[in-house]
């Protein structure tokens, strides 16, 4: 490999949703440019015209918007290339490096039962003649060598032998004159000035071919890595009963990027013992040869730690437009005076919260309208020696100047010590009465994160003589 400055990219094909593989080969395609001051491209692979949607492709787009990947310049589309490609085509015709083949569909089907038996790669007939009959339907071929062999040194997998007479002699065009994948992509990483190669490992059969085809029309081959699948929780392919595939869906069910990033660079990749660490760290310390040659498995445990530790990290008012983007999506009612309640909220339930779901599920309770509708198992400890001590703790807290966690707990402390009972006599029924029954934080948070006049309005309601 030649001196030349580092080049990645990602070329996913836009044919459905951006899958989490593909997001991690992005990451790692993105990590290894910035360690090494290089580019990352990024290339939409469209020359599936049927299967190519513009929603798809928007979906990578947004994928990679979201994760923070950024490509370097303006993304590439590969079917608006296809000249190009063509050219390439035309260019191995004229060194003798590929063929046309005449051979009709029920010619290669049986050729391809004939190899079959034989245990070798489909030969055509007209592999070693000069053919060119313009009015007659063919496909190019490729002439792979039939002799030696072709050695990948890739960076995951290390040296991966092909014997050459076990390749076939690829199609790199069609009959109706369009190019193929294994063409389309030599042309495009060679335009581009992609140095290195990294993708998914279900490729690694590919680059035989590609490493044949570049040597063929006089290109500098580029650093091969091939990485491993991600398999589920249970070692299987990753599917839809593993909970997620798509990146967005991980978003959707309240997943941070940051912490994705996190999460997807370790897996199959590591710096020591470290699981947390920022994306500059992850950019110093990335290499693809640390790359780990078998899969890696999905786990739902460390990456709910690893996002409830960038909760913890993130900025309040993120955190307050993120919480109500995601009630709005429940189809909860969201108001612009919400936003105080939540400033004062998110921080004392957020340390429990593993993801924005359940951290929009533990601000629900100081987001309740008054009145409150109680259910049975508060209402029913509101005894007549419960409501008067509450009474006396509603005058006590009326009373409290300073509305913070620390001077509440006190408060609380010594109001239960004048009664002469411990604050599990008072504790539930207050808590109940504040949250009405749904998840709050303890006491003195509950009172901080509804406000003074709130927490004195719920525990009126709830011991109004109606109530």
């Amino acid at each position: 490999m030649s001196d030349r400055p580092v080049v990645t990219r990602i070329a996913p094909s836009p044919t459905g949703y951006m899958h989490i593989g593909t997001a991690r080969t992005a990451l790692f395609n993105w990590l290894y440019a910035k360690r090494t001051g290089g580019k990352f491209l990024l290339r939409i692979e469209d020359t599936d015209r049927e299967r190519s949607t513009l929603p798809a492709v928007q979906a990578i787009f947004d994928g990679m918007d979201w994760l923070g990947l950024i490509p370097d310049e303006e993304p590439v589309f590969q079917a608006a290339r296809a000249d190009r490609h063509v050219i390439a085509a035309q260019e191995l015709l004229a060194k003798g490096r590929a063929y046309r083949c005449y051979m009709t569909a029920d010619e290669l089907t049986a050729e391809r039962e004939i190899a079959r038996a034989e245990g070798r790669a489909v030969q055509s007939p007209w592999r070693d003649q000069d053919a060119n009959f313009n009015d007659r339907p063919h496909v190019v071929r490729f002439k792979s060598p039939r002799e030696g062999e072709t050695v990948i040194h890739d960076r995951v997998k290390g040296d991966v032998t092909f014997k050459n007479k076990d390749l076939d002699d690829l199609i790199i065009l069609r009959t109706d004159g369009t190019p193929t994948y294994n063409l389309a992509v030599i042309v495009d990483d060679h335009e581009m000035g992609v140095t290195h190669v990294i993708r998914g490992d279900d490729h690694l059969n590919n680059a035989a071919r590609q490493t044949l085809i570049y040597e063929a029309l006089g290109w500098e081959v580029p650093v091969w890595a091939h990485l491993p699948m991600i398999h589920g929780p249970d070692g299987a392919k990753l599917s839809k009963r593993h909970g997620a595939q798509a990146v967005s869906e991980f978003d959707d069910m309240g997943y941070l990027p940051e912490a994705m990033r996190n999460y997807l660079a370790r897996l199959g990749w590591g710096h020591g013992d470290d699981e947390i660490f920022s994306d500059e760290q992850a950019q110093s310390w990335f290499d693809v040869t640390d790359v780990v040659s078998a899969p890696a498995r999905l786990d739902w445990a460390k990456l709910n730690h690893i996002n409830n530790h960038y909760l913890r990290l993130a900025d309040i008012d993120r955190l307050v437009a993120l919480t109500q983007r995601v009630r709005a999506s429940r189809g909860e009612p969201v108001h612009d005076a919400d936003s105080a309640i939540l400033h004062r909220t998110i921080p004392l339930v957020r340390d429990g919260a593993k993801t924005l779901l359940e951290l929009a599920d533990a601000v629900i309770f100081a987001l309740k309208p008054r009145p409150l509708e109680l259910p049975e198992k508060v209402t029913g400890m509101l005894n007549e020696e419960t409501r008067a001590r509450l009474t006396r703790l509603r005058e006590n807290l009326a009373g409290q100047a300073d509305w913070e966690v620390p001077a509440l707990e006190a408060a609380l402390r010594g109001f239960a010590e004048s009664e002469g009972v411990g604050l599990g006599k008072i504790g539930p029924a207050l808590r109940g009465v504040l949250s009405g029954g749904a998840s709050a934080p303890d006491l003195a948070g509950a009172l901080v994160s509804l406000g003074k006049a709130e927490s004195l309005g719920r525990l009126d309601d709830a011991l109004s003589p109606a109530a």
